[in-house]
């Protein structure tokens, strides 16, 4: 039986969202994995301003796309970012607020777990 994953705070890897359904393997958590090069590991609750820095960057997240069965995203949708984009994101001063029991513990390469914490969600 597979371990289960490890969240940034130590704990177990909680599900991000299943409508949509997220995650590298669309399976609603934010897991990786050696095929998942992007590192879709930080559990993110999707901004108007995020959303547009995203499609800026050349990555239009919020236009449907139905020949991939993707509905586009709308700001409060939970969505699995690339570890790296939510950095830049950081930097650029539009990072959406994450669920830090969703984010993936391999999220750590590369965002310092202090930076997260600014942008830490209350657990609903």
């Amino acid at each position: 039986m597979k371990e289960p994953s490890i969240n940034v705070l130590g704990g177990v890897l909680e599900p991000c969202s299943s409508d949509p359904v997220t995650g590298f393997f669309r399976n609603g958590c934010c897991d990786t994995g050696p095929m998942d090069r992007g590192l879709h590991t930080v559990c993110a609750t999707m901004t108007a301003e995020f959303l547009a820095l995203s499609k800026y960057l050349g990555n239009d997240l919020s236009t449907p796309r139905p020949e991939f069965g993707f509905a586009g995203l709308k700001p409060g949708d939970q969505w699995c970012l690339c570890a790296a984009r939510f950095l830049q994101a950081h930097e650029e001063g539009a990072a959406p607020m994450v669920r830090l029991d969703a984010t993936h513990q391999a999220t750590l390469d590369i965002v310092p777990l202090d930076i997260l914490e600014l942008y830490a969600r209350p657990k609903a």
